[in-house]
């Protein structure tokens, strides 16, 4: 057990950085879930991932490999989309693939990137510093003014799908701001906690609180809560039991989807 490491200064970066993605990213998952897009934050960690795996093979800064290929899976996703409406949402399986299929191929063919590949699949929370921390705080304070920015319009344009058309307007260029601020975010994340971490954070604080929130914004306070709360005991179940952060993280998150499920099913008037 170790109980000291709990104490340690050494981790001070690495908990405040996860603490950070840990509020944001639920909130960027709330929105995700409420267009059915919950899909597009893996393919879009995922792209994040070959970007960074790419700009290592190219000797590049990993900082820019990310962002630039999360970006590009967005506007290509838009793309699509735009063209084809009706096969909406195979984007997201494509880049997926994508992603995946790059990543792989460049962890076995060069050692450096077999390294850094199991540090982005695993998380590296551990091994953030002060850099990463104000990277995470730099993402937060732009990332949250933009989705209070894009709230309403994003719930206009789902409930009154026609609110735009009827105005002679267009709601794409409004998805794609929205894109490529997850894009933005969910780059950033991976580099720290880890693409399944990352995903976990994005679609299991939303689908929890789902049931037991009033309201919407409710719904987006308690999200950033349960994400909070889940990665503070996650970070100290990992250091105490000399466990990688990731896996316990996404298996406590797991639980709490299931837990939250199971209750709402139990009580089904104190959840509505």
């Amino acid at each position: 057990m170790n109980l000291e490491l709990l104490s340690d200064p050494l981790f001070l970066w690495p908990c405040l950085t996860g603490l950070v993605f840990a509020l944001l990213l639920p909130l960027c998952g709330a929105y995700l879930r409420l267009r059915g897009e919950w899909l597009a934050a893996l393919s879009y960690a995922q792209m994040a991932a070959a970007g960074s795996l790419s700009a290592a093979a190219l000797a590049l800064p990993l900082a820019l490999g990310g962002p630039a290929a999360a970006f590009l899976a967005a506007a290509v996703k838009n793309a699509f989309e735009e063209a084809a409406e009706a096969t909406r949402g195979a984007a997201y399986a494509m880049l997926l693939l994508a992603g995946w299929g790059t990543a792989v191929l460049l962890a076995a063919n060069l050692p450096l990137a077999e390294r850094l590949g199991h540090a982005l699949f695993d998380g590296q929370l551990y091994f953030t510093d002060r850099s990463h921390f104000l990277a995470a705080l730099g993402a937060f304070a732009v990332a949250v003014p933009l989705l209070r920015w894009l709230s309403r319009p994003l719930l206009l344009s789902h409930f009154y799908p026609d609110f735009y058309r009827a105005r002679g307007r267009s709601s794409r260029r409004l998805h794609l701001a929205f894109d490529l601020v997850v894009a933005g975010v969910l780059a950033l994340a991976t580099t720290s906690v880890g693409v399944m971490a990352a995903f976990a954070l994005v679609f299991i604080p939303p689908l929890a609180a789902a049931p037991w929130a009033r309201s919407w914004r409710a719904a987006l306070w308690l999200g950033a809560l349960l994400g909070g709360l889940a990665h503070l005991l996650a970070f100290a179940l990992a250091l105490v039991l000399d466990q990688p952060f990731g896996p316990v993280l996404a298996l406590l998150l797991v639980l709490l989807g299931a837990a939250s499920a199971l209750l709402a099913r139990g009580f089904p008037r104190i959840a509505a």
